[in-house]
This record gives structure tokens, sequence and C-alpha cells, in this order.
């Protein structure tokens, strides 16, 4: 079985960073989709302890803006990482290939978040243009194999509450998600709920953090849930999400992150 949980850090600066770790090296999954790094000395830290533990880290350059990472405990196949090129954010996207059986191709995304500016709202919609094109130009067989997962920072059309202000293009990422053939795993064994992994300054619940498998991995899911104590207890804003995959991972030799490397 394959464990994968996904949270967004929130830009967490050192003294969170070290209560994140302490939670994340907790945790049974083996392997974290880490949304909002930054290139701070918090995100620098939870990384570098990571891979003093052994464990594989990938994340690609920000340009000091906030990205994202995937921190494994499982082998990172050496070769044949697909390549997604055309991102309009690169470092907005970390991928790699999961050594297990089946092979699993992970692709973290932090979307950008806008407000009501020309730039911004520009900025975000080109970015969900660029991802959703590189997503659609994989090969088949790596699509089906594909688990997408992170902060979207988009609801669906149907969600409770209606929240007025997002546009067309941000309904579009989920539903070219779901037309392209990626299962809304949360939804998949949960139909009808209206989970919320964010909530607002004014109390109203969003739906922002997913997880979506390809073909060949839908029919594997085998549990999916938020949880929300990890936001309750404000080591981020955002719930995580946990998922479990009937696949077998080949694991790499790891020791306690919170307590590997140099700490000072």
């Amino acid at each position: 079985m394959l464990q994968v949980l996904t949270v967004n850090l929130g830009a967490a600066a050192r003294p969170r960073a070290e209560a994140l770790l302490q939670w994340l090296a907790g945790r049974p999954e083996e392997v974290f989709v880490l949304t909002e790094t930054s290139a701070g000395p918090g995100t620098t830290y939870l990384l570098d302890q990571f891979r003093a533990a052994g464990y594989a880290v990938v994340k690609s350059p920000d340009e000091r803006d906030r990205g994202a990472a995937v921190v494994s405990r499982v082998k990172i196949a050496e070769n044949g990482t697909p390549r997604v090129p055309g991102i309009s954010i690169p470092g907005r996207v970390a991928v790699c290939l999961l050594d297990t059986d089946p092979p699993v191709f992970v692709v973290a995304v932090y979307v950008p978040s806008r407000d009501r500016t020309e730039n911004r709202t520009a900025r975000k919609q080109q970015f969900i243009t660029s991802f959703l094109a590189t997503l659609g130009a994989l090969p088949a067989e790596v699509a089906a194999h594909t688990l997408v997962g992170g902060d979207y920072n988009v609801i669906g059309r149907d969600h409770q509450p209606r929240h007025r202000g997002f546009l067309q293009f941000e309904y579009n990422l989920l539903e070219t998600l779901e037309a392209a053939g990626y299962t809304d795993t949360h939804t998949h064994l949960h139909p009808g709920a209206q989970p919320h992994s964010w909530i607002g300054r004014t109390g109203d619940g969003y739906r922002y953090d997913y997880l979506h498998a390809g073909a060949a991995l839908a029919e594997r899911i085998r549990g999916c849930e938020y949880l929300h104590q990890i936001r309750l207890d404000q080591l981020t804003d955002h719930a995580a999400l946990t998922l479990s995959l009937d696949v077998t991972p080949t694991l790499l030799s790891t020791s306690d992150p919170a307590t590997s490397g140099a700490l000072f």
C-alpha cells in the first residue's frame, strides 16, 4: 500500500517549520506533496531535515516565488521521469516518478492565488492554461498512472457554499481534469460530501486542496480523508489530505527527519 499526503505549508517561517516537521515525521504516509513552499529558511530547514534522514526531495527552483515540493520515502526512478515543459511558473510544479508497482507519476502543484487586479488574474489564468496543456500532452500510459495533487486555489462549480467571484477559467481546472480521465480521489470514496480545506476570515469554507488519480490508479484508491487537526492546531491554515493507493512501493532506508542532521 502507498500512502500520500498533501498539505499547504503556508510559507512557514523557521519556528512553525519545526512544528510542521514534528507533525510530518509522526505521519505514516510515505510521500508528502507540499505546497506553498518558499525560498525562506523555514522551507530550507524542513527539506534539509528530510534529505539528511535519507528521503528523496524534489523541488523546482522557485525564483523567490512560492512553490511545491515532493518528499518521498519511496525510491524515485532514476530514469524515465516524464518532462513537463511549458509551465508558465515552473517553480509551482514538482514532478517525480515513484519506484512502485505499478509506477506512479506524482505531479505536485501550487496554483497561484489572485485578487481582482488584472495582472494577478492574468497570471493565474496563464498558469492554469499552461498546466492543463502540459498534462494534456502526457502520453496516455503516463497520464493513466499520474497522481496530481496540491493546492489548486479553485473550487468546483457546485461547491457549497456557492462563493461568488470565481471565473470560468478557474472552474475549468477541475472540469478539464475530470474530462481528461482524472478521478477526484475524495469524491470517489465520498460522493456528495462537501469538505472544506481552507476557512476564510469570514468563516466560510473553501475546498482548495485535492488529489486526482489517472485512470489506472483510480481503481486502486482505498482511502482518502481530510485531516483538520493540523489546521485547528494552527500549524497551517489548510487541512491536509491523505490518500491510500493499492500499489507496492520500493522504500528507501530512512531515519527520523525530526532528529536527523543539524538542528541549529
